[in-house]
């Protein structure tokens, strides 16, 4: 998967992974984490997700990275905001109140960027690729953040062979794989969501769960 894939569907507006309102499951299970109100939060892959309204009105400061530049642009505009914007080696920096979105690959941002950030919150990024690339993102920005850093990660369930992702099926034996070793991985939360979502339902998918697991890196 290309990073022309993401770019079409932001500059077509094909984007039903939008959602216009914060993800329930965040708002439920993020409170659990106990951390500072002023704790840096990376959001990978996070386009111009309302998640990151959500976790600024909580106190948080957040570090975005996505693709597409169109969409950051997008997520200053609607909230009315005129950030700063320079550039750095991990890429496009836009700066405006509690935000801090890079236009920028997240398998390459470095460590020192990655630093502050007490708190990772996926929704989007490790669903949203294929399995090799699952594999790079886990052994690179999640394998950068700090010891100590902990936060959620939120997935999806369904038989594979029936919808070909994005957004793909990540199941429990692949989160361990992918993370054990440096991180302490619990489940929180798995529900059965299918009736919610019409368009898996289109697809002629039987099966479709949610899954949110409680991260903590360890040192």
């Amino acid at each position: 998967m290309q990073p022309e894939f993401w770019h079409e569907r932001w500059s077509t507006g094909r984007i039903g992974f939008h959602r216009d309102a914060p993800l329930p499951l965040l708002v439920r299970h993020w409170p659990t984490l106990d951390l500072a109100p002023d704790t840096r939060v990376f959001v990978p892959l996070c386009g111009k997700s309302l998640d990151m309204v959500w976790l600024a009105e909580c106190g948080h400061r957040v570090l975005g990275v996505e693709l597409s530049e169109l969409a950051v642009r997008q997520f200053f505009e609607e909230l009315g905001l005129e950030p700063s914007i320079h550039d750095t080696a991990a890429g496009r920096h836009f700066v405006a109140g509690p935000y801090e979105l890079i236009v920028g690959d997240a398998f390459a941002l470095p460590a020192d960027v990655l630093a502050d950030c007490a708190a990772v919150y996926d929704r989007a990024a490790l669903i949203a690729l294929p399995p090799d690339l699952r594999r790079r993102y886990a052994s690179t920005a999640w394998r950068r953040l700090p010891p100590g850093c902990r936060g959620l990660l939120v997935t999806l369930e369904y038989p594979q062979a029936e919808k070909a992702g994005p957004p793909f099926s990540v199941a429990a034996d692949e989160v361990h794989a992918l993370l054990d070793g440096a991180w302490d991985i619990d489940i929180v939360e798995r529900r059965d969501i299918l009736a919610d979502e019409p368009g898996f339902v289109a697809d002629g998918v039987t099966a479709l769960s949610t899954a949110v697991y409680r991260v903590v890196r360890r040192g």
